[in-house]
């Protein structure tokens, strides 16, 4: 974790996870240029970015979102919830879905591609410190969904997929669900595939968890 400079500056360990050698490199000469952050490693999926942070047990992990193989929100997850380690997002995604589905996974901070150099820097530190930092564009939105008109749970949902997804928690299975809102078995399954993945869960049970986590709906513990 962090350790001291002979001045006593505290350095920051940090992992690089982005697909893109580019950015890759470009992120690399930002954090060579300053002498309080040491890289430790850098990843081009999320397993990759999974394995380093087990090994190097960085104080920030810097996470694209969108990679081969395991994607930045699932290893995001992981990293936050096994490995402890804070997650800054760097992406040139700025939908809502991807958006929410980070914080819900665990990051910290939300950055888009096209930061400067400083930003990038400050948002490192803030977030190994426990805060909370998204850019101007990431906050705006945030802010909105905040005080927009009763913004629904799970807003990457559309209202069909949230009806399923609360009779799923109250354990309803997919021909229940076909008979209750007059829909075919087909129509459910495809419905629930779909909320499988805009939420980044594999299965039901751990989209039943988000959905009561989010307060979608009460029910009683899944099992």
């Amino acid at each position: 974790m962090t350790a001291p400079t002979m001045t006593g500056q505290m350095v920051l360990r940090v992992v690089i996870a982005d697909d893109h050698p580019v950015v890759q490199q470009g992120l690399k000469l930002v954090l060579s240029a300053a002498s309080d952050v040491d890289l430790v490693g850098t990843a081009s999926n999320g397993h990759e970015a999974i394995a380093l942070a087990a090994e190097h047990r960085p104080d920030v992990v810097i996470m694209d979102l969108h990679m081969p193989g395991l994607d930045g929100v699932a290893a995001t997850r992981r990293i936050t919830t096994d490995l402890h380690a804070a997650v800054l997002v760097l992406t040139m995604h700025d939908d809502d879905e991807l958006l929410f589905a980070a914080i819900r996974a665990g990051a910290r901070g939300y950055l888009l591609k096209g930061a400067t150099n400083d930003e990038i820097l400050s948002a490192l530190h803030a977030i190994a410190r426990g805060e909370a930092l998204f850019g101007a564009p990431v906050a705006q939105r945030l802010l909105a969904n905040v005080a927009g008109p009763t913004a629904p749970p799970l807003p990457e949902l559309s209202a069909r997929e949230r009806q399923i997804l609360e009779l799923l928690v109250a354990r309803c299975g997919t021909n229940e669900i076909a008979r209750r809102l007059f829909l075919s078995p087909k129509t459910v399954r495809n419905n629930i595939s779909s909320i499988l993945g805009k939420l980044h869960v594999s299965d039901r049970a751990q989209a039943i968890a988000l959905a009561r986590d989010a307060g979608l709906a009460p029910g009683q513990p899944f099992s």
